[in-house]
């Protein structure tokens, strides 16, 4: 049973002004059966991705991560998967930015791989966290959005985790989206162009409207 991260590329520049990975959720499940390019939080990225890669108008890379292992393992976490995809990318994008977009466990491991070398910012959209989850993030600009209504991770505690990362990173702006759940798809137009207007900005150095704007601002406690 192959049991190896797999890196899919969405968008393929002739060259890459920056790297964006994609990152998706999806707890552990009884025997451990591999991660599926079908299953549905893997799928539930792929909009993300694709709106990233026309955020960036040609001039981003952007890959979608299939971890090793579904949900949280001790063992092998989805940060060491991160980390091995950084390895892979940052071998083909020499001395480009990178940026780090995930939702659920996806988007814990995008707020804790943001400190690793050539990260620059990271989007954690209703990111399963614990309150206590820190990392050393100087120079990083990250964006939190999750709905008040999850039932499945818990707002308050990626509002604790924005609180804790702030000590360290440039910014961190936290968006609550009203009776937003889990997958946030109700809300989802607005939640992508936010996201991958972001991680366009911050990775492309492109203008800000609105909304980014003022999550590029860092205010922290922002609502839609």
């Amino acid at each position: 049973m192959d049991r190896s991260a797999r890196l899919i590329q969405v968008t393929r520049p002739r060259k890459a002004d920056g790297v964006v990975l994609v990152l998706h959720g999806g707890a552990a499940q009884r025997g451990d059966p591999p991660v599926s390019p079908s299953q549905p939080p893997v799928l539930l990225m792929i909009p993300v991705a694709r709106r990233i890669g026309r955020a960036g108008h040609g001039q981003l890379a952007v890959y979608r991560l299939l971890n090793s292992h579904r949900g949280w393992n001790r063992e092998q976490s989805p940060v060491d998967d991160v980390r091995w995809a950084l390895s892979r990318v940052h071998s083909d994008h020499a001395e480009v930015p990178v940026g780090l977009v995930g939702h659920s466990i996806g988007g814990r491991a995008a707020l804790l791989g943001a400190a690793e070398p050539g990260v620059v910012s990271a989007v954690a959209l209703a990111p399963w966290v614990y309150p206590s989850d820190d990392a050393q993030l100087p120079g990083r600009r990250i964006l939190i959005v999750h709905g008040s209504r999850d039932q499945v991770a818990d707002p308050d505690r990626s509002a604790a985790v924005a609180r804790n990362l702030a000590s360290t990173a440039e910014s961190v702006s936290y968006v609550r989206v009203r009776d937003g759940r889990h997958a946030l798809l109700r809300q989802s137009r607005l939640v992508t162009g936010l996201a991958a207007g972001f991680i366009a900005t911050t990775l492309l150095g492109q203008p800000a409207h609105g909304l980014v704007a003022a999550a590029l601002n860092g205010q922290p406690d922002l609502e839609i």
